[in-house]
């Protein structure tokens, strides 16, 4: 007979054990209202700091690029009246010239465009023209306007009406385009010979405002464009050039109603994007110089330093939780060792009753947890191959799910819609390989069909996109013109490709010029290789054993390439790899050609 007072003692253990509980907790009711209200007040002073760094951390920073955007506009200004004071001294050195008045006594102008083309790098101006008397242009830098007739053109009437230089403003009908033209006229003996014109190399100083503000443009004295980085603006005044862009859409509405905490104060809108304006008299015929400079950078910024606030501050209350915690942790460390003895006094007479009255329940009860053994065994193996066939299309959908909120956040919902198709995609592509997971026990052929392997490796890249465009890497792909069919299964065809790239990929890491080559060979057999150039395999012999790898803990399963393997022999191919002579590795797959027989029943 069996002593079951030992029940009876446990019993009465946990009731007294329930009672401390009950005390402690009763004890502490207080203790707890106190913490709780701490970690609320806590945290309404984190909140009220993070507001006011936002506050003043927008207005310091937003001051600052309005500086920076002035000293831009003078600098540009200055650099404007230095070329058109630098131009408008040629005419004048040009209309002296003996060799020219000379070719426009004799009419000979053989030697004339030369001359003027040996003027061009050191006045630095676009081009030069000489016109005769009848407004004809005999010499040209730009060989395109030889024999044009400039008699009505403004800039020769003006120099054959003025006996000194004279600036003009001249608009190109065909191209909406602007010339800033200085002319004087050319005589000798009081003879008028001809007009010498010079052009101001306005794209040239165009380009050079674009490398440093975002949007630059010129008005003459009735406010018409004639300068601007921006070329649907040159013709137009400045309300009509702001109104050159497509009206916001809903979504672009509802993400500035969401950002209005973080608003900046905008000045105008370009392309939707708040920008601050910038305007400076120029002391040339009453013209204004005006620049648009983007916030951008204001907010990151902010943001930036927001986020180290938020990180100090969580760091803060986690190290209030653990000291407020720590009794009470030790407590539950002590109570769980004390229910961990009885628990284990208690199997431990379970088990020798077991072992006495119920000795073949026992032996059914070992078969049952061996056969529950092996099953989760199984469900292991499949859970991790079914983690490491969804790996790449979730990393590809976290980087389109980020660019998509860049693009967002930079109200460009056009684009961000794309990410979001490409995620619909992959979204359909992970319920496709799911499927094929469920076939691998069987592997069976229901799935195989004609197969182009240029069209695999293609779409292998693709998915790879993400990533690739995340590092400079090289790929160098070298395919056949003509389709390389094969009889085999897309998707695992696709999936054992990505692993190959995705191992290259890592392995290219710590080269200086980490470069990827695609070579497609086919022949009597489709030879398919992919080579990197990182520091090769320490051990061939393990590579494609399950669960092997040489990643660090928690980058890999170990079952890529033991998945990969058994795919191609699934397909009647095999798939091997060694290292290269001058360094890194080499994974060639050879699969055999389709039969024309086959390809003709399909």
């Amino acid at each position: 007979m069996y002593d079951f007072g030992k029940f009876n003692l446990f019993e009465k253990l946990g009731i007294e054990k329930l009672r401390l509980f009950g005390k402690t907790g009763t004890g502490k009711g207080k203790a707890r209202w106190y913490l709780r209200l701490s970690i609320l007040v806590f945290c309404l002073f984190a909140v009220i700091v993070i507001y006011v760094s936002n506050q003043f951390l927008t207005q310091r920073f937003t001051d600052t690029i309005r500086n920076r955007a002035e000293v831009r506009l003078n600098s540009n200004m200055n650099s404007l009246i230095s070329e058109l004071k630098g131009s408008s001294f040629v005419p004048q050195v040009l209309a002296r010239d003996s060799d020219l008045i000379a070719a426009l006594i004799t009419n000979n102008h053989a030697l004339s465009t030369a001359r003027l083309m040996s003027f061009v790098d050191e006045a630095g101006a676009m081009t030069m023209t000489l016109l005769n008397r009848d407004g004809r242009a005999v010499a040209a830098t730009d060989r395109g306007r030889l024999g044009q007739n400039h008699r009505n053109a403004p800039y020769f009437v003006a120099a054959m009406r003025n006996n000194q230089t004279v600036y003009s403003t001249y608009r190109h009908p065909e191209t909406n385009a602007f010339s800033l033209v200085y002319s004087r006229k050319v005589e000798s003996s009081n003879r008028m010979l001809g007009v010498i014109v010079v052009e101001v190399d306005a794209p040239r100083l165009e380009q050079s405002w674009a490398g440093v503000s975002d949007a630059v443009f010129v008005a003459d004295s009735e406010g018409m464009i004639i300068m601007s980085t921006e070329p649907r603006w040159r013709g137009l005044q400045e309300a009509e050039a702001l109104a050159l862009q497509s009206a916001p859409s809903a979504i672009e509405r509802a993400i500035r109603m969401t950002q209005a905490w973080a608003s900046l104060p905008a000045d105008a809108y370009l392309q939707g994007e708040a920008v601050l304006r910038r305007e400076v008299r120029v002391p040339h015929q009453g013209w204004k110089m005006v620049s648009f400079t983007t916030y951008a950078s204001v907010r990151e910024k902010v943001n930036g330093i927001l986020a180290l606030e938020v990180m100090g501050f969580a760091i803060l209350l986690a190290i209030m939780f653990w000291f407020m915690s720590r009794k009470t942790a030790s407590r539950l460390v002590f109570f769980q060792r004390e229910s961990a003895e009885l628990r284990a006094l208690n199997r431990r007479l379970q088990r020798e009753i077991a072992e006495r009255e119920k000795v073949e329940k026992t032996l059914e009860v070992a078969e049952q947890t061996i056969a529950q053994s092996s099953k989760l065994a199984a469900l292991g193996e499949m859970s991790a191959a079914v983690s490491h066939e969804l790996n790449q299309p979730l990393a590809a959908m976290k980087t389109y799910l980020a660019g998509a909120r860049l693009l967002l956040q930079r109200q460009r919902p056009d684009e961000a819609l794309s990410s979001f198709q490409r995620i619909d995609d992959l979204l359909g592509r992970m319920g496709a390989i799911t499927r094929q997971l469920k076939s691998y026990a069987r592997k069976g052929e229901e799935a195989f069909e004609p197969v182009d392997t240029r069209a695999a490796v293609s779409m292998a890249l693709a998915l790879m996109e993400p990533q690739l465009k995340t590092r400079a890497v090289n790929i160098i792909r070298t395919l056949p013109n003509e389709p390389v069919m094969i009889w085999g299964d897309r998707l695992r065809l696709e999936q054992v490709i990505i692993n190959l790239l995705r191992n290259a990929l890592d392995a290219t890491k710590k080269a200086t010029n980490p470069t990827i080559e695609i070579l497609l060979v086919a022949g009597d057999i489709i030879n398919l290789q992919i080579r990197d150039n990182g520091e090769g395999i320490e051990n061939l012999a393990e590579l494609f054993e399950p669960f092997y790898t040489t990643k660090a803990p928690g980058d890999g399963t170990g079952l890529g390439l033991a998945i990969s393997s058994g795919i191609i022999n699934d397909m009647s191919g095999r798939l091997t790899a060694r290292n290269a002579v001058d360094g890194g590795a080499i994974f060639e797959v050879q699969l055999p050609v389709m039969k024309q027989s086959v390809a003709a029943a399909e």
